[in-house]
């Protein structure tokens, strides 16, 4: 359930120097596109400004990044992709030169790639998962690149962030339970409900967006339902919501469904729902990107541009959607 109105992190400045906030434009389970949509802030960096163009690079417009995730400084999951979005419009064939102007670099070799999802955003997502402990770094070095459509790079941009623990959680929608795992280990199976027939949950892998302690959710700003007195109305402000998907996925407690398990089978609009005491506690386990794997749905499994979803398109996928192919990452 839920769609999150006017949500924004932290303090407006920091969001503007180094923030990204995907904005959710849909409810659990909600229909559309599911498309993603930018973030609102922009891509933190060191800007370099000279004081007049390059002889050997044409002046125009700017080629500007709207954000980079994630922040720099922050400690994400081993589902996490690097993901860079563009103000404006970059060409098909400009994209193999942007890529090979965002360099990755790791504390250890990991293979990957970068994939466009349309013509603003890019991901760099590893082969497999990141291993837990590596350190990376994205230099994007845009000074005079071209973006094929007459704009040209004027900053570079630097993000450095750390891979944290490999927390994962994989719910079973039949079986209405969810197992986490830290770093290989169980740590606990929770009693969970999924979405229902009518309003399925995604499958497939999804990498965590963001998280908040409370978040507003409405069927009406989703198109499920604005009759106050339709069964599938709600406008309710519910606790401990970890952001699976743009299109308004939530792993949260609903007061609809207070003890989720094959015993009330209550179906949700597409989230997750968890007790009270388990939400909470799920809440302090998980950060961006740690990733949740979902099966048993009949849903399809969500686009890879829904939010994080990067791992839900097999290798073969993603490297059609890449201009350079696949690189392993420079030696930090």
């Amino acid at each position: 359930m839920g769609h999150a109105v006017g949500r924004r992190k932290g303090s407006i400045g920091i969001a503007l120097i180094t923030g990204v906030v995907l904005v959710g434009a849909s409810a659990c389970g909600g229909g559309g596109s599911d498309k993603a949509s930018g973030g609102d802030a922009k891509a933190s960096g060191k800007a370099s400004v000279s004081a007049s163009p390059s002889p050997t690079k044409p002046a125009g417009p700017p080629m500007l990044l709207d954000t980079i995730t994630p922040q720099t400084g922050t400690t994400v999951g081993v589902a996490m992709p690097i993901s860079v979005i563009f103000t404006n419009p970059v060409a098909a064939k400009a994209r193999a030169t942007v890529e090979k102007h965002m360099k990755v670099s790791a504390s250890q070799p990991v293979a990957g790639a970068w994939h466009w999802m349309g013509d603003k955003r890019a991901d760099w997502r590893p082969k497999a998962y990141w291993p837990s402990g590596t350190t990376v770094k994205i230099d994007a070095d845009m000074k005079g690149v071209s973006n094929g459509n007459g704009r040209y790079g004027v900053h570079g941009y630097t993000h450095t962030f750390k891979i944290g623990d490999d927390v994962r959680a994989d719910v079973s929608v039949t079986g209405h339970t969810m197992k986490v795992t830290r770093n290989g280990s169980p740590v606990r199976t929770l009693s969970i409900n999924a979405g229902s027939a009518e309003y399925p949950t995604w499958n497939g892998t999804m990498a965590v967006i963001d998280k908040q302690e409370k978040v507003h959710m409405t069927s009406c700003s989703v198109g499920i339902s604005c009759d106050k007195g339709s069964p599938n109305y709600y406008d309710l402000t519910l606790p401990w919501d970890v952001h699976l998907t743009q299109s308004g996925t939530y792993v949260h407690y609903s007061t609809g469904d207070p003890n989720p398990g094959s015993g009330s089978a209550r179906g949700s609009h597409g989230c997750v729902h968890l007790s009270m005491a388990d939400a909470k506690w799920f809440y302090g386990q998980v950060k961006q990107g740690d990733p949740i794997t979902i099966t048993g749905s009949p849903r399809a499994k969500a686009p890879a541009d829904n939010g994080y979803a990067d791992f839900n398109l097999g290798w073969d996928q993603w490297l059609a959607g890449s201009a350079s192919g696949e690189s392993t990452t420079a030696t930090l």
